[in-house]
This record gives structure tokens, C-alpha cells and sequence, in this order.
């Protein structure tokens, strides 16, 4: 029987530190980074998307980031083939698949092979969907949802409004929600998985989230966002409703002031947080740690790479010397 490769990822909510420590993990035990964010496939998207730069990442390959312009619909569906090329390609060159980010379905898809729903793309519902948000707004489509898969409704926000319609349209076709198709997912992995969950204090987690925003705003992300509106990159794209991007469109519209609109994006980036913790947590193989105290960096990192060492047993070759 063949030996299932290694595959390591590093997960946690948004602004809890991921990109430092996978860094030093890279280097320590020779990986490469698959990006598992859903938003940083995006080229142009970099300040709103906290997107680690060319100078940032140290000489260490990244995958799946700026891959797609920002008109492009990118799925969970697709993010799994290509992390699973990836995977195989890293492993074939004798390097170790690394997995770092915060979109659960993506990251979780990937680590255990999901199967995706069989149901067909059905336009002339597609666009019922869409003229009754048109028509009624986005939470009375979120509302739809809600009442027939809530689990579904409460893991997307109610501006996700492609994925709202694809959940939608799966219970319209199969009368099974997207909730219990995934929860009937086989959980054994074709990998052998080491996963490492980040995580704080939530008022830490909290001021951090707030104050990467001010910084988002302080290295241009109106500008950001003004280029992409004038390149012809719409409100209703799903690159164009994420963080950061919804809001700061709405005041360059005139619909908010600018206080009112990183006020919704402070608040809405909490709310998100505790969402991508309230699905990892149904991960059971997520070995935790709390980062909440950041003076003890070199502390973590060795909690890590116990965790690996564990996990792992053999095979994998560590020195202290690789990350010097």
C-alpha cells in the first residue's frame, strides 16, 4: 500500500498571526505555502486582502495566490483541484505541502477530499434569486436560506450571495441542504494530516483585527479599491464582496461616509472571525494553540513543532539550524 503524503497546515481566524509562523516553518522544515484563502487568488487585491508580498515571503514558493483576475467566480471545487496538484507536485519535489489560512470550507475540502454536489447549474432559478435580492435586499435572500438550511445561512454572510444561491439551488434540486451534505462527508483524509489551529483571547484577537484595518486604510485600501471600481470591476462580483472591498465601494458611492463604512468593516470582520472559529472548531484534528501572548513567539513555535514531531513521527527532518 502506498504511504499517504504528508501534509501540514496551519489554520486560524483572520489578524491571529498565521503568516509569521508559517514562515518560520517553512523554512525549518523545507515547505512550501498553499495559500487557503479564498480572497488572495486575486491579483490587484492585496492591501484589503492582507496578502503577504514578494519581499514578505522570503524566497519561499507560495501557491494559489494571484492567480485569477478579480472578475473571475473562483469556487471551493476548483481551490480543491488545484491544492491537490499542488500537493502532489510539492511532495514530487521532495518539499513539504504546507496549507496556511482561514477559509474552513476551502482548507477542510481539501484535507478530506470532499465530494461536491451533483446538482446542476440551474440559471432560470439562479436568476429568480437574484431579482428577489435585487427586488428585497440581501438579508431577505439570506432570510430564504435560513429557513431551510440555517446551519448554511448561519456560516454565510448575508452578502455572499453567490454561495447563498448555490445552497439555495442545491435543496431546490436535491431537497438535501449544503449543511448535512457536507456534514455526511467522509472525514478520513487521503493525507496524513498534521493540522495547527491559532487562536487568542477574543478582546485580543479583536484589537488586532482593528488594528490591521487602520493599517489597511493607512497603506491605501479607498485607493485600492477606487482602481478596481475604474477598471471595470463591479460591486455585485464575488471578489468585490469581500472585506474591506463592500464597504469601502459603498462609500465610494456616496452611500456611507468613510467613518461609518470602516465601522461596518471593524464590525463585520469580528463577526467573521468568530465564524471561521466556530467552523473549525467541528475540525477534530486540530491540535490548538493559544498565540494570545506575542513576547512568547519562539515559545509557540517549539509548541509547534512538538505538535509535528508527534504527528509526524518520522520522515520529517528538522534542525534548528534550517530556520537560522
Amino acid at each position: 500500500m502506498q504511504a499517504k503524503r504528508k501534509l501540514l497546515v496551519l489554520l486560524g481566524p483572520t489578524a491571529v498571526g498565521k503568516t509569521r509562523l508559517s514562515l518560520e516553518l517553512a523554512a525549518a522544515y523545507g515547505a512550501e505555502i498553499i495559500s487557503g484563502d479564498s480572497m488572495q487568488v486575486y491579483r490587484g487585491m492585496d492591501i484589503g486582502t492582507a496578502k503577504i508580498t514578494p519581499e514578505e515571503m522570503q524566497g519561499i514558493p507560495h501557491h494559489l495566490i494571484d492567480i485569477h483576475d478579480p472578475g473571475y467566480p473562483y469556487s471551493t471545487a476548483e481551490f480543491q483541484e488545484q491544492g491537490r496538484k499542488a500537493i502532489e507536485d510539492i511532495g514530487d519535489r521532495g518539499k513539504l505541502p504546507f496549507i496556511v489560512g482561514g477559509t474552513g470550507l476551502y482548507i477542510e475540502s481539501l484535507c478530506y477530499g470532499f465530494r461536491f454536489s451533483e446538482a446542476v447549474a440551474d440559471e432560470a432559478f439562479r436568476k429568480e434569486q437574484e431579482q428577489y435580492a435585487e427586488e428585497y435586499g440581501a438579508l431577505a435572500l439570506h432570510a430564504r436560506l435560513e429557513a431551510v438550511d440555517p446551519a448554511s445561512a448561519d456560516r454565510l454572510h448575508p452578502n455572499d450571495r453567490r454561495r447563498i444561491i448555490r445552497a439555495l439551488e442545491i435543496f431546490h434540486q436535491t431537497d438535501t441542504t449544503l449543511s448535512s451534505s457536507h456534514a455526511a462527508q467522509t472525514k478520513e483524509s487521503p493525507y496524513e494530516l498534521c493540522i495547527v489551529g491559532l487562536t487568542m483571547d477574543r478582546k485580543i484577537l479583536y484589537k488586532r483585527i482593528e488594528d490591521r484595518i487602520d493599517q489597511m486604510l493607512a497603506e491605501g485600501l479607498v485607493e485600492e479599491v477606487r482602481g478596481l471600481l475604474e477598471h471595470g470591476y463591479g460591486r455585485g462580483l464575488v471578489s468585490m464582496q469581500g472585506l474591506g472591498y463592500k464597504e469601502i465601494a459603498a462609500y465610494l458611492a456616496g452611500e456611507t461616509t468613510l467613518e461609518e463604512a470602516v465601522n461596518l468593516l471593524k464590525r463585520d470582520t469580528r463577526r467573521f472571525a468568530k465564524r471561521q472559529l466556530s467552523w473549525f472548531r467541528h475540525m477534530n484534528e486540530i491540535e490548538w494553540i493559544d498565540v494570545g501572548e506575542e513576547q512568547n513567539f519562539s515559545g509557540n513555535f517549539e509548541k509547534i513543532r512538538d505538535i509535528i514531531a508527534g504527528k509526524f513521527l518520522s520522515g520529517l527532518e528538522y534542525t534548528s539550524e534550517q530556520s537560522n
